[in-house]
């Protein structure tokens, strides 16, 4: 069995449709960031805080690889930048992973994020419109890796169900 991975932008729906694909396929769904969090007996937040961004980017590229290269079958949802750091992008390539982009139109990433923006610390503090040009410049800075991925589902206009069918349409 290979590994399945889901990457996407923040709000894509990564956790979501993992879950679903999870209880359907009865493939274990890992979390990157929560993995990372359990090693690191810390939160993201708090790693960040403490330790900064290049030493949560090394955590994360370790994790990633210990969990690619585990003999478990497993599904992992990637944090949003975790294509674009480490040459991360690179491992999606393998033959024994499956990767796929979640994608997502900037107004469906808005529409998604600005009902929970509390939880998210980088936009948790935005207007609308600094929210929108934020998610836009990401996106297009984050595309050339999320690109690498071997398949692209949309998720704009879909309900969780009908991103999970699509993806095991690939699976198939």
């Amino acid at each position: 069995m290979k590994k399945i991975v889901l990457l996407g932008y923040m709000g894509c729906g990564k956790s979501t449709i993992a879950q679903n694909l999870s209880k359907i396929t009865n493939i274990p769904f890992l979390d990157l960031d929560t993995c990372i969090e359990k090693r690191a007996n810390l939160s993201i937040n708090e790693i960040f805080s403490k330790h900064g961004e290049v030493y949560f980017r090394k955590l994360e590229h370790e994790m990633f690889v210990e969990l690619l290269n585990s003999s478990e079958n497993n599904i992992i949802g990637l944090g949003g930048g975790t294509p674009c750091y480490a040459n991360n992008h690179l491992l999606l390539q393998n033959d024994d992973i499956v990767s796929i982009y979640l994608k997502a139109s900037i107004e469906t990433l808005y529409n998604r994020l600005a009902q929970n923006k509390s939880k998210r610390p980088l936009i948790a503090n935005m207007e609308e419109d600094e929210m929108k040009e934020f998610i836009a410049k990401h996106l297009f800075d984050r595309s050339f890796y999320y690109n690498h991925a071997q398949h692209k589902v949309s998720v704009d206009g879909k309900s969780v169900e009908e991103t999970v069918e699509d993806i095991l349409e690939i699976l198939a």
